[in-house]
């Protein structure tokens, strides 16, 4: 604990990509920046929340919008810096043990928003170890091609709260910028729920 093991092998932009192929109706609850940003370069979607300025959230905005939507999956896809900031999280959405909820952790061990320090999970913590702690029923740590598959099959089963980390290269790739128009994204978002534009 504590020396420099930081990320993985795998490129960020085609795990995302894995990840939400053939998505449908699949709502995507994105972490800001650069989880945000791979999101968006997968291909933007009325089911894509990205948020902005709202760093150690993207969890638990997850846990409302699953809990008010149980019919549908939802899929957070967030960075270890941003997990990190809401570390508590973890231990109420496991105690809510919400079936439709899913959480996937882009681990490259750095802060990639602020200069690509080192973080806590670059120094040896395990956010899927500290999930399956506090009660998640499935976790893993991907490092390959396949882990990646089975986390997108796994997403769609409504059978307990998921949280994979996501081994992946640290790298500072170009921004694909989301829509920013806050009442633009809610609208759409409404829309994607079923319910009318306001």
């Amino acid at each position: 604990m504590g020396e420099v093991n930081a990320g993985g092998m795998l490129d960020r932009r085609e795990v995302v990509n894995k990840l939400l192929a053939g998505r449908k109706d699949l709502l995507v609850i994105t972490g800001l920046g650069s989880a945000s940003y791979d999101v968006m370069a997968a291909g933007d979607h009325e089911g894509n929340y990205y948020l902005w300025a709202a760093m150690g959230s993207a969890a638990m905005v997850g846990l409302g919008l699953a809990s008010a939507q149980p019919e549908k999956s939802v899929l957070v896809i967030t960075g270890d810096g941003e997990a990190l900031m809401g570390f508590g999280a973890l231990a109420t959405i496991a105690l809510r043990k919400t079936a439709n909820l899913t959480i996937a952790v882009l681990d490259n061990g750095h802060f990639g928003e602020t200069g690509m320090q080192v973080s806590h999970a670059g120094r040896g913590i395990s956010l899927d170890r500290v999930a399956a702690s506090c009660g998640f029923s499935w976790t893993s740590e991907i490092r390959d091609d396949d882990g990646v598959v089975d986390l997108r099959r796994r997403v769609y089963a409504h059978d307990g709260v998921k949280l994979a980390t996501i081994k992946i290269k640290a790298e500072n790739l170009p921004r694909v910028l989301p829509p920013r128009d806050g009442s633009y994204v809610k609208n759409r978002f409404r829309s994607a729920l079923g319910f009318e534009p306001i």
